[in-house]
This record gives structure tokens, sequence and C-alpha cells, in this order.
């Protein structure tokens, strides 16, 4: 059963990091939905002012993730450097995230009413620019991070 699934993960996840980077996208939407729910029903934080602060914490989240799962690491590169490249890098994709949130929740009140919502439709909209500005620029050295199962493993 481990090799069935060793094999499946082979043909699918293991060779895609697109798929890989939406996995860990989907953690990092978590993280932010998460963060985000907290700030505006807890805190009384306003939902603009809190997303802020709410996608700094899924982008660091989502940085180390991709790091460690979606793109063999660079050893040479010093951490705090390559996270702060991604940051930079995904400037752009944090624009594009964060006007389709804006735009969501001030067209469609539900989402006004439920942040996470607009935070779902910035993810992904911001997720189409991040992706190729992360292998390209800041993870540009790696290959594919290797797979779960080895051969040499029991």
């Amino acid at each position: 059963m481990r090799q069935m699934l060793a094999q499946l993960w082979q043909r699918t996840v293991g060779r895609s990091q697109f798929l890989r980077f939406g996995m860990v996208g989907v953690a990092g939407y978590a993280v932010d939905a998460t963060v985000l729910t907290v700030l505006v029903e807890a805190a009384g934080i306003d939902p603009y002012s809190a997303r802020v602060v709410s996608f700094l914490c899924a982008a660091s989240t989502t940085w180390w993730l991709n790091r460690h799962f979606t793109f063999a690491r660079n050893p040479d590169q010093k951490l705090a450097h390559q996270w702060i490249g991604f940051l930079l890098v995904s400037t752009g994709g944090a624009l594009i995230n964060y006007g389709a949130y804006v735009l969501t929740l001030h067209f469609w009140p539900l989402a006004y009413e439920y942040p996470a919502i607009g935070a779902a439709v910035g993810a992904l909209a911001g997720m189409l620019f991040n992706f190729p500005m992360s292998k390209l620029l800041v993870f540009r050295t790696g290959l594919p991070a290797p797979s779960v199962a080895r051969d040499n493993e029991p």
C-alpha cells in the first residue's frame, strides 16, 4: 500500500511544482483566513488593515513551505536573504491579491461580511503571478523538491 501511494505521489504531485505550489497556497490561505478572522472578529480591527497583517503571516508561511516542499533548497542562500527576496518578488502578487480582495469586498456584500471569501479570491488571483516569479527569481537554482519516497528507504 505504501509503495502504491508513493508511486501515485510520483505520478501526480511529485511531478508538478505548480500542484505543490497550489497545495502550499491552500496552507497559506488557511493561515491568512484564520489570522484575518481573529483580527476582525476578536480584535475588532477593520478588514482592510487586518488583511495586511494576515497576508504577511501567510506569505511567511508559504515562503517556508515552498522552500522545503515545492522547490529544492539552495544551501548557499541565506534564509533571511531568500525570505526578503520572496517578499519583494511577491509584491506584485500581493498587489494583485489585495486588489482582488478589495474589489470582492466592495462589490460582494457577503464577502464583506465574511472577509475570508475575499481573501480566497485574492489568493487565487495572486497565485497566477507568484508561481512564475517565485520559480524564476527566488528559487531559480532549485530543481523540483525530492520525492517523499526514495529507493533506499524501508
